[in-house]
Order: C-alpha cells, then structure tokens, then sequence
C-alpha cells in the first residue's frame, strides 16, 4: 500500500475501523492506489458523512420539533 494512502487512512479513525470491518479493502487498496477514493466515498455513505446524509437529518429534525409543537399546542 502506498504511504500517502496510509497517510490518509490513518488520519481518520472512521476510515481504520471500516477498513477493519472490510477487510477486502485491504487487497483493493494494496492492488490499486487510485480506488482509494472509491473507498473514501464508501465510507461517507456508511457512516452517512455525505451532505446529502446531512440535509436529510437537518429535514427529520425540523419535522420532529414540529410535530412536538403542534402536540403541545392541542
């Protein structure tokens, strides 16, 4: 595996314990560098990083607080 890829694996501790739980990452990493982005993009759907994850929780908040008002306005 090359270093910057080490580098950047090692600088999130989401990234190790995916690749822990993943282990297939281990070999497509170590074959070939570039999927490392592919691999970073997994991650962020996993663990809903995404901004897209983001928005929607945002959504589901505002949506819970409403019903949570008009509970306690009947």
């Amino acid at each position: 595996m090359s270093l910057e890829t080490q580098f950047t694996l090692k600088s999130n501790e989401q990234y190790i314990s995916y690749l822990r739980s993943h282990s297939y990452w281990y070999k497509e990493l170590n074959r070939d560098p570039e999927k490392l982005r592919d691999f970073l993009e997994e991650v962020r759907a996993f663990y809903k990083l995404r901004t897209s994850d983001r928005i929607e929780k945002a959504i589901e908040t505002v949506e819970f607080l409403e019903s949570v008002l008009s509970t306690m306005q009947s």
